[in-house]
Formats: C-alpha cells, structure tokens, sequence
C-alpha cells in the first residue's frame, strides 16, 4: 500500500535559499518504525532529516524526531529551527502565542518566534576537558599548531562537540583537515570537532565557525546549530565577547553563507536562531504493509 505525507527541505541560518544548511523535514511521522525513518535520512543524504509526530507531553507543539545518515540524535540546531519553520509554514498554530515546545530526545526546547526569525533555547551545556594528548592528536588532524589552540573543551548540548577557539578567523577558514584522523579521534558520544576564532574587533560577524563531523557522514557541516551552542558556550564560559549578542558565520569554505545569532541572558541560558527558508515543498511517497 502507498501513501504520501507533506514534506519541505528548509534552508536554515540563511533567508536566501541554497546558503544555509538544508534538513529534510517529513511532516508527518506518525507510524513510521524508526527502521524506515533512517532508511529515509540515509535516502536524502543530508546532514539531518527529521520528522513531525504527535507529542507525547501535553505542554509541547509537536515531536520532533532527528537522523543523520546513519543515526538518530537527541537534538540538533539547526533541524530544530528548519523544522519549526516547516510546521509553521504548514499551518500549525502554536499552543502559546510567539512560542513553540519541541519534544525532542533532549526533552522540551522552546523556541520563540521573533518576526521572520526563529530563536531556540539551548539546552544546558555540560563542559568537560580534553586531555592533552588527545588535543595535541586533533591538532595535528586539523594541521594547527598546538600554540594556535586557545579556549577548548568538549560540550554537551544534547549533541557533543570537541570545541576548539583557534588564533583568528582567518586561521579557522584555511584549515585543511585530515578527516580520516579526525575520525579516528572522535570519542564515543561525540559527533566531531567544531573549530571557531574570532574577528577583527568592530568586523561583523564576530566570529567564524567549522564543524567536521566525518564519523556521521558529514565531513564538513556547512551551517552546524549545535556546534555553534558549543561555541557559544566556550563564548560565554570563558567571555571571549563582551556583549550580550553575536552574529556567526558559517559554510563560506563549503559554498555556503549562514548566519547564526547568539543571544545571552541574564539567567544563563543561551537562545540561538536566525532566518529561514523553504526550498522544496511537495510529497514524499511511502510504501506500507
């Protein structure tokens, strides 16, 4: 038996379509088996495909649920904001006024809806070291002397990132890594290595940002959401920036041209978002049975 279920694939961190970083998003996955939800994202071969289920909490709009090419994942970034924009695009009306709930692996993010822009509440980081032998080995992957490291840590965002402030942003654009090395040097747990570094005083955006994640299928991530919480945790921990909001950029080495912005709050928390946009909107064909 065939069916059909609403499907769009969003360009997120950007408002001019194919800049961002595309997910795939299946608009209704109610009774799909987690087998055939994988099957699917290895199918579309994006970094991310999700899909849009009934809720299991009363206080959350919608189930999300996220696979790369060859896994599921807790929660991700920027599939929580392309597909926020996807439900919305297709008619669901948020429980409260400005705000949507995702259930998600991680639990309940809240996203607020600022005019055109969607900004997500990321969940609380949890830091932990990198031993020196093991950062001096990503050094050498990335093809960085151990001087040009600076603020560094693993962080957990409900996706783990070895985090890596380097000298400048320009430093962090002409990377050449050795992915099969980066892949041998991915723990257990952690999708990759996030390399960031900072501009010019008074240039925007502020900071320049890689994500390399070839142990999930994703040699470079062109715009990553949860490498990003990474950094802005690193940003926030050790306060590399002083104002309570900063603008990233991502994807320029890969043909891409996102943006990410990071917004503090009093109270800790960390809201991360931008622009998004739909570039293919249609049917996606199913077989059950």
């Amino acid at each position: 038996m065939k069916h059909s279920v609403p499907f769009q694939q969003v360009d997120v961190f950007s408002a001019v379509p194919f800049k961002g970083n595309p997910v795939a998003v299946v608009l209704d996955g109610n009774g799909l088996p987690k087998e055939r939800m994988q099957a699917i994202a290895n199918w579309t071969n994006l970094s991310e495909t999700t899909f849009v289920c009934q809720p299991t909490d009363p206080r959350a709009d919608y189930r999300l649920r996220i696979f790369t090419p060859r896994n599921e994942l807790l929660f991700a970034g920027h599939p929580t904001i392309g597909s926020a924009y996807a439900v919305l695009r297709n008619g669901l009306k948020p429980k409260t006024e400005g705000r949507l709930v995702q259930e998600c692996g991680k639990g309940l993010v809240s996203i607020d809806i600022d005019g055109d822009r969607l900004f997500l509440t990321l969940p609380k980081p949890a830091l932990r070291d990198i031993p020196a032998g093991e950062l001096a080995e990503v050094a050498k992957a990335l093809g960085v002397p151990m001087q040009s490291v600076r603020a560094r840590a693993t962080v957990d965002v409900g996706v783990a990132w070895m985090t890596l402030q380097l000298s400048d942003a320009e430093e962090v654009r002409r990377l050449v890594p050795d992915m099969s090395r980066i892949a041998a040097l991915t723990p257990p747990g952690v999708s990759g290595v996030t390399v960031f570094g900072l501009a010019p005083a008074g240039a925007r955006p502020q900071i320049e940002v890689r994500s390399f994640a070839p142990i999930e299928g994703v040699p470079e991530d062109p715009v990553c959401g949860s490498g990003n919480g990474c950094v802005a945790a690193l940003v926030r921990q050790f306060r590399l920036i002083e104002e309570p909001a900063y603008v990233a950029s991502q994807g320029r080495c890969v043909g891409r041209d996102g943006r990410v912005e990071v917004r503090f709050r009093d109270d800790g928390t960390i809201l991360l978002g931008g622009h998004a946009v739909t570039c293919i909107q249609g049917t996606l064909r199913l077989e059950s049975g």
